[in-house]
């Protein structure tokens, strides 16, 4: 019982390393997705071929790859390393899904019909006007599906950070298999299992509040 307590102890202090790299790339990475998305849908077409090359390269190239790239690139072009590694993982992690957000946001935005926008200018209403009183609430309800499941994505792709030495579950679970005990790989399961049922959840709350809104 108390091999347990102690395992519990230790996979639910990496588990908070999870959480808190899960927190802060959603607080940093949902709104410089819309960023992106803003420059990739910009009339001017060197700046949103350029976001659109930016994205392309991003989604094309493994999460893991982009971690060494920002941990060691800086050090290797500037003599300026990034000394803690868990500030590498963080921004890598956040360009990383503000690029998949951004393709999602677009999808969004695209999707509300061109007639609501002309019916928001028949009012004489401004361009910042029409996209946060008519498309935003619009925009919203359609990207909840995809959103929960790129952010259920993230939950998992956290044990990612490992891979620069990050002091994540997994982590912690490996370094007691390099004792010969092995069940504590599998307990993480547990602890992932948990988190993402509850963010289940909240998203199927979130849909079901929008549920009133059928455009």
């Amino acid at each position: 019982m108390s091999d347990f307590i102690s395992v519990s102890t230790e996979l639910l202090k990496g588990f908070g390393e999870n959480i808190k790299l899960f927190g802060l790339t959603l607080l940093f990475s949902l709104p410089l997705g819309l960023v992106v998305t803003f420059c990739t849908t910009s009339k001017f077409k060197p700046l949103k071929w350029l976001a659109k090359t930016f994205v392309w390269i991003i989604r094309g190239t493994p999460l893991m790859l982009q971690l060494f790239v920002v941990l060691y690139v800086p050090g290797l072009l500037f003599n300026t390393p990034i000394k803690v590694r868990f500030t590498a993982a963080l921004i890598a992690f956040v360009i990383n899904y503000s690029c998949y957000f951004s393709e999602i946001y677009r999808g969004g935005i695209e999707s509300v019909p061109i007639g609501q926008y002309e019916a928001g200018q028949v009012l004489g209403m401004t361009k910042g006007q029409i996209f946060f009183k008519i498309v935003l609430m619009q925009v919203v309800k359609k990207i909840i599906p995809p959103m929960s499941n790129e952010i259920i994505t993230l939950v998992k792709d956290t044990s990612l950070a490992r891979v620069i030495a990050v002091a994540e579950i997994i982590m912690a679970a490996d370094r007691f298999s390099a004792r010969g005990v092995i069940w504590p790989l599998f307990y993480t399961g547990a602890f992932f299992l948990i988190f993402n049922g509850l963010l289940t959840i909240i998203f199927g709350k979130i849909e079901k509040k929008l549920d009133y809104y059928r455009g």
